[in-house]
């Protein structure tokens, strides 16, 4: 039984599974709406919904423009959060989150899709740089670091060079990419554990592809 195992079968989730100040924000990337659901570009939510049914929560309440959780993950109180405020504009639910909370920006961890991966691929840095992510950006922006911990999810290049990069980025994957991606998605709520517990290079070591 994993640790998130352990804590849903305590508590389920609840927000009183752990008392004190909240050590950690998570937060899955994406855009808010039908029109965008399992698209490439909301890897972040998906990875999201899968930590949150694992542990028995919702993202059913709206605070800091967000769609908001609060759990205990490996042993500590934490948000998980969707920003409600279109990709672009991630960093002004982040920083407003992180701000309330007090929390340095190595407690924020960013979890979002990338081009450079294929599906059913993950990469996860302790810091960096946008890599021409406008999430990623936006975040960096307002909250005047790059220095937060980011799982990469893989959701597969272009197929052609001309093809535009934003039509690309809001369609979605293949049956086949799909199921790749819902298995990467458990290997990141795996990862996330291992992170919040203050192992960063152990989930690299494990999980990197």
């Amino acid at each position: 039984m994993s640790i998130f195992d352990k804590f849903k079968e305590i508590a389920g989730g609840r927000e009183d599974a752990v008392k004190g100040p909240v050590e950690y924000l998570i937060v899955g990337l994406g855009n808010p709406g039908l029109q965008y659901e399992k698209t490439r570009h909301n890897a972040g939510f998906m990875v999201v919904d899968t930590l949150t049914e694992r542990l028995g929560v919702k993202t059913d309440k709206y605070k800091f423009h967000a769609k908001i959780a609060e759990a205990a993950v490996s042993g500590k109180k934490c948000i998980i959060m969707k920003p409600e405020t279109y990709m672009n504009n991630s960093g002004e639910a982040v920083e407003e989150a992180r701000a309330f909370y007090k929390l340095s920006v190595d407690r924020i961890i960013i979890i979002y899709d990338d081009i450079s991966l294929e599906p059913g691929q993950m990469r996860i840095r302790r810091k960096g740089s946008d890599g021409g992510h406008n999430g990623v950006k936006s975040i960096i922006h307002l909250t005047g670091e790059d220095t937060f911990p980011r799982i990469k999810i893989g959701v597969g290049k272009k197929p052609h060079p001309k093809f535009d990069l934003a039509d690309w980025v809001l369609s979605r994957f293949s049956d086949q990419d799909q199921e790749k991606i819902d298995a990467v998605c458990k290997n990141a709520c795996d990862s996330i554990e291992l992170m919040v517990s203050g192992d960063i290079d152990g989930a690299m070591n494990k999980f990197n592809s």
